[in-house]
């Protein structure tokens, strides 16, 4: 079910606006390697912790 949710939520922004996808991915590809591991660590942190709380 938890991955069914991150397919729904990943499809959402290319089918709603494609081309604001595609300058956001744009965007993504100038990025450092080093800023877009924080914003992975960002993410995984926000996951673990809004687990946690559904957990609980």
């Amino acid at each position: 079910m938890a991955l069914a949710l991150v397919l729904i939520f990943e499809g959402l922004m290319p089918f709603a606006s494609p081309a604001r996808w595609r300058r956001l991915f744009e965007e993504l590809l100038k990025m450092q390697d080093g800023q877009i591991r924080f914003f992975g660590l960002v993410c995984l942190v926000c996951g673990l912790l809004m687990l946690a709380f559904l957990i609980d």
